[in-house]
Formats: structure tokens, sequence, C-alpha cells
């Protein structure tokens, strides 16, 4: 008898935005006239910039080439791109990064929850609410038992260090779907409060590149200490368009440790190498070398086109809504705009009411039940 993991009993049928796809398909099956504005999942509508793709196409014809062909990629990456990252990410923000501590990745969803298995179950993670739906149910899976720290209006969106000993804390900022950043002073707190408890950051910093303002911090790495203690990890998705490529990675410094039952510390990095080499052959070197475009002067300059865009994009939807009287927040260092629903609608039937009513798909705000539910 093959027994199942009961853990993935206890999640809701679909992930939120297959939920939405169900939904949205079958509003488009019985209105096959109705035209529909899509903004429920962060994908990208504008091309992959013109110097990636004339990078990939040569990086095509070498495959084909017996002389220039490449088989199974690095398992951690390219040393290549990992040198881009480190130049343009890390060094100009004078944080010292080794090679070894980068690990190449098909994008930050498949890492922030594939990280989990480098740790024990049954940990405390605190993960803030409302949150990007990947670290709820990854957590659910392993078997975790979740806080969830409320960041909302109250609050002025900023997460309060908890009251009790949490083993591992997701953050991510710029926020994903809030829009919101957090002041250097705050995620120091946080920093500091893992170096006392011995706690893991998983720092989810996708949004990078949409930071506007001077004062917000670029890696998690710019706060003191914290590369004793955290963990970041990064995408090409919305800064280059890798949606349908698929290229992150993930930052897991020499510093780091976790503990075993007996106390004993072990290196993350090492882990996290080995369960890397183990599970995962490796970013495609087409995928790779489309990467490392994205650093070239011709790849910054359309990237930052692009990212203009949307959050010119951003700057009009906001401005827009507030005309109407909505109340909103996000959208001046993220593309996101976070809106708290008329007229005492939940999150799903403003959902509803839009794509019925005005054929506009949102991001409903994901359902937290189960019963590791806790909130403080």
């Amino acid at each position: 008898m093959a027994n199942v993991n009961d853990n993935f009993l206890k999640l809701q049928d679909n992930y939120l935005f297959s939920e939405i796809s169900k939904k949205v398909n079958e509003y488009k099956k019985n209105n096959p006239y109705k035209k529909i504005i899509k903004m429920g999942i962060g994908d990208v509508t504008l091309p992959i910039p013109k110097a990636v793709t004339e990078a990939m196409h040569k990086a095509v014809q070498e495959m084909g080439d017996a002389t220039t062909f490449k088989g199974y990629p690095p398992e951690y990456g390219y040393d290549f791109l990992k040198e881009k990252i480190i130049d343009n990410d890390y060094k100009k923000r004078n944080i010292n990064i080794d090679k070894s501590e980068i690990f190449i990745s098909d994008g930050a969803k498949s890492d922030t929850g594939n990280i989990l298995d480098i740790f024990e179950n049954e940990n405390t993670v605190a993960i803030t609410n409302p949150v990007y739906p990947v670290y709820i149910d990854t957590n659910i899976m392993a078997g975790n038992k979740i806080v969830y720290i409320p960041m909302n209006k109250e609050n002025n969106f900023t997460p309060q260090i908890p009251n009790e000993k949490i083993d591992i804390i997701y953050l991510c900022f710029p926020n994903n779907p809030t829009g919101v950043t957090l002041e250097k002073q705050e995620l120091q707190k946080w920093v500091d409060y893992a170096i006392e408890n011995k706690s893991i950051i998983i720092y989810d910093a996708a949004y990078v590149a949409f930071i506007t303002e001077e004062n917000i911090v670029h890696s998690i790495y710019e706060i003191d200490g914290a590369k004793k203690v955290a963990i970041e990890v990064k995408s090409f998705s919305k800064t280059a368009g890798f949606t349908g490529i698929r290229c992150g990675y993930t930052v897991v410094p020499k510093d780091v440790f976790g503990f075993t039952r007996a106390k004993e510390k072990v290196s993350l990095n090492k882990l996290w190498a080995r369960r890397q080499s183990t599970k995962f052959n490796g970013v495609s070197y087409i995928t790779q070398i489309g990467a490392e475009a994205v650093y070239s002067d011709e790849g910054k300059k359309q990237t930052k086109q692009n990212i203009n865009f949307y959050m010119e994009n951003a700057k009009i939807i906001k401005n827009e809504l507030k005309k109407f009287g909505f109340d909103v927040t996000g959208g001046t260092n993220a593309p996101y705009i976070w809106l708290k629903t008329p007229n005492g609608l939940t999150s799903w039937q403003f959902f509803d009411y839009l794509l019925n009513e005005k054929q506009i798909v949102g991001t409903p705000r994901k359902r937290i039940w189960g019963r590791r539910r806790r909130v403080f």
C-alpha cells in the first residue's frame, strides 16, 4: 500500500492562479465575443528585449554545431552568468558575494518552495498576510506550522516582529501582492531578530528592478548581519520578460547555518548544493546566454524601457482608481496595485463582479484557512 503525503489533503483544491484561470476560461466559453482585460497574474505583455533574443539566437546556432554544442549545463549555473550577476547586482551595491554562493535556477517560484527540502518538517514558519500563495501552499505540503503576520493598512503595511520564536521567515519586498516596500531600519529589525533567535530569512527580491525611490534596499545583504541569516531569491521573469523562458537565481551565503536536532551547525550552502545536484539538471545554456544579455548595455537599456512601461501602467491604474474613490497602495516601487474592495464585498465577490460585469480580471486575496491558521 502506497501512503500519500496527508499534508496535500489540507490544501485547497486549486492553486490560486489555477482557480483564476478556471473561472476566466469558463467565462470566455460562455461569452466568446467579450474582450477581457487580464490583470490577474503577474505575466508580462511586452516581448523579450531584442538584445536577449539576439543572444539566444546565436546560442541556438552554437547548439547546432558540433564544435560549440553544450550538453548538460553546470548544475549550479555557468560562471559567465554568475559573474554578471555579481558585478551588476552586488558589487555595485558594495556587497561581496562569491560565485559558489549563487545558484542559477528556473525561477523564484521554484526556489522559494524547493528550499524547504533542506529544512526539517514541522518548523514554525512566519508568512506575511496577504502573501504570494506559493509560500503558504509549499509549507502546508511540508507539514510546517504557519504563523501569519498581518500586513495591512492598520499597521501601514509594515509587518511586526513576532513575540515568539520563529524558525523560518518569508519576506518579499517590493511586496507581491501589495506593492509596498520596507524601510531599511525595519528590515534591520528582522535581521536582528533572526540572528538572536537563530532563524532563517527567505528573502524574495524578485521585484527590485522596479524600485524608484532612493532609500529602498535592492538586496537583503545591504542590511548589517544579513549574510549570516538570509537566503535571497531573485528572478528574470518580470525584470526581462522571462516568464515563458524561466530563469532566476538564489544566493545562499556560506555563513548561513541551520542546526541538526543535536544542535550541530550545518552549512545551508552545502545542503542546497547537494539538493540541486540531485534534483535539478540546471538551466539550459540558451536560457543562461539570454540572461547574461540582460546585463549588456543594450539589454539594460531595453529592459529599463519595458520596466518603465509597466510602471507607467501601474501609475495610470492607481491614479484612476483613486479618482473613483478606491483605497489603494503600491505602484511606486513595484508593478502591483493593491486595493480595498468596496461596499463590504469579499475579495472573491469583487473578483466575480469585475469579471462578469466589467470583463476585468484581477487577483483576489488568497483564502487563508485550515487547522494551521494563526494570526497575531
